[in-house]
């Protein structure tokens, strides 16, 4: 029972979740949404292969088709000497190597069996603003290259989310050539160092695991509390050394979207 359960019945549990998550559209809580036909997917084979299982007898996973040998018992009249102490020696260091695999597969299938009750008990949630500000190393963002750039300074940045605008400040060689570009953002707020504040948004690549921080200073209105969700209405501002900031005219205090990330 112990084999089935950290086999097909973590498995099920998880694809149930996986495919709930799914149809409720929380799903993008942890993968990008252009992946969710693909967890989708696996986790109906998942289920196909556990019910699937129920066909087998219980321990009929540990018959691997073939024996191993005669037992201990049946070698009791084998005459002593250097092979029999050699037998004796990896016999009993087959025991002990036995009970470690054990502890071993005991502690994983604890830790385990703990992570799949909590996707159970907890309720969905996004990644929170101390884990942004704990993956922010202050280097240039990565999931976005020149093309961001150039894109901008032709003026068409309607579409442009936190991502793109922050590849667009950290790696602008004509500061001057994106003053006074209008801007509305929203992202959830973590201390700033250029500005009064810094609005940030997580933006993953596959799944939450490579979520990586892109942050924006924000200058002009009131600084909201960390962590909190604002939409941010503004211009954007070259420094006086060569910096780019948001002017902000409106800082609207919101509920966390539905869709927390950019992708």
């Amino acid at each position: 029972m112990g084999t089935r359960w950290l086999g097909v019945g973590l498995a099920a549990i998880l694809a149930v979740v996986t495919i709930s998550l799914a149809i409720t559209g929380r799903l993008n809580l942890y993968i990008n949404p252009d992946s969710t036909w693909f967890a989708v997917s696996m986790s109906i084979v998942a289920l196909v292969g556990a019910v699937a299982s129920f066909a087998l007898p219980l321990g009929a996973e540990a018959d691997h088709g073939h024996d191993h040998g005669p037992s201990p018992s049946s070698r009791q009249d084998t005459p002593s000497g250097p092979a029999e102490e050699r037998r004796v020696l990896a016999t009993h260091a087959h025991s002990h190597s036995g009970r470690i695999g054990t502890a071993a597969t005991v502690a994983g299938g604890v830790a385990a069996s703990g992570v799949v009750v909590l996707t159970l008990v907890l309720p969905p949630a996004s990644l929170s603003a101390d884990l942004a500000m704990s993956r922010d190393v202050g280097a240039t963002p990565l999931f976005a290259g020149s093309d961001a750039v150039t894109l901008a300074s032709s003026g068409d940045t309607s579409s442009f989310g936190v991502g793109e605008w922050a590849t667009v400040f950290a790696t602008a060689t004509d500061p001057d050539a994106f003053d006074g570009d209008p801007i509305e953002l929203t992202g959830f707020v973590t201390p700033g160092e250029d500005g009064d504040f810094d609005l940030t948004r997580l933006v993953i690549t596959h799944c939450v695991i490579d979520a990586q921080p892109a942050s924006l200073p924000v200058a002009g209105g009131s600084a909201p509390a960390t962590g909190e969700w604002v939409t941010v209405t503004g211009t954007v501002r070259a420094t006086s050394d060569g910096r780019l900031q948001i002017d902000a005219d409106s800082v609207e205090r919101i509920d966390e979207p539905q869709d927390p990330y950019e992708y």
